[in-house]
């Protein structure tokens, strides 16, 4: 489960960096890099 849980953090993570790069949509952008840190394995994670 905490292997899934990064992968999906890492996937979100870039994935917002590449919407606040390429297509320069901020709001959404921040909000799936902040998602991201709050799954992944240095933040709270929302499934425990």
């Amino acid at each position: 489960m905490y292997t899934i849980l990064w992968l999906i953090a890492v996937v979100m993570v870039i994935a917002g960096i590449y919407v606040l790069i390429a297509r320069r949509e901020l709001l959404f952008g921040i909000i799936l890099i902040v998602l991201g840190l709050l799954i992944g394995p240095g933040g709270v994670s929302i499934f425990s």
